[in-house]
């Protein structure tokens, strides 16, 4: 399966926003489930050139937001679209992802944090190099959360 990123549009933003649902414990993950998240999101601004929409072919499948610290470190966050969760093609789009993102910027760490519930996730990512680096509390959704950190260091350094 190949993977392409294209800069996120506004209408990409508002399917994503309005329309992905995750079930049960995963609608924590629904963009408006935080006003805040929802209003950076929908903002393009705020999304820049920084927000990138995941195709399957012509269909959207998923996000990644990437956050530069340093010329050497980003820091990501995403999304695959909810009816493709749960059924084996978490590795394969997180590969891809590490992938397009080494090859593209080329930075010697990846980061990012998780809601500790999320173990299907955590799993995953743990499958595709990323270490635990602690956990932190969050306010988001209305409430406190436990978040872990999870750090890789780039292909090219693991070899």
């Amino acid at each position: 399966m190949t993977y392409t990123f294209r800069p996120m549009s506004q209408v990409q933003a508002e399917t994503i926003a309005f329309q992905w649902r995750y079930d049960d414990d995963y609608a924590f993950y629904n963009m408006d489930a935080d006003e805040e998240d929802l209003a950076a999101f929908l903002d393009a601004k705020q999304r820049g050139d920084k927000t990138f929409a995941i195709f399957d072919d012509d269909e959207l499948v998923g996000f990644v937001i990437l956050q530069f610290s340093d010329a050497q470190t980003v820091e990501i966050g995403l999304g695959m679209r909810p009816d493709r969760t749960g059924n084996g093609q978490g590795r394969t789009f997180i590969t891809s992802i590490l992938h397009w993102i080494e090859t593209t910027y080329g930075p010697k760490t990846v980061t990012l944090a998780v809601a500790t519930f999320n173990e299907r996730a955590i799993r995953v990512y743990r499958a595709c190099g990323f270490e635990s680096t602690g956990t932190f509390l969050q306010e988001t959704n209305g409430g406190t959360y436990l978040f872990q950190s999870m750090s890789r260091s780039s292909a090219q350094d693991r070899q």
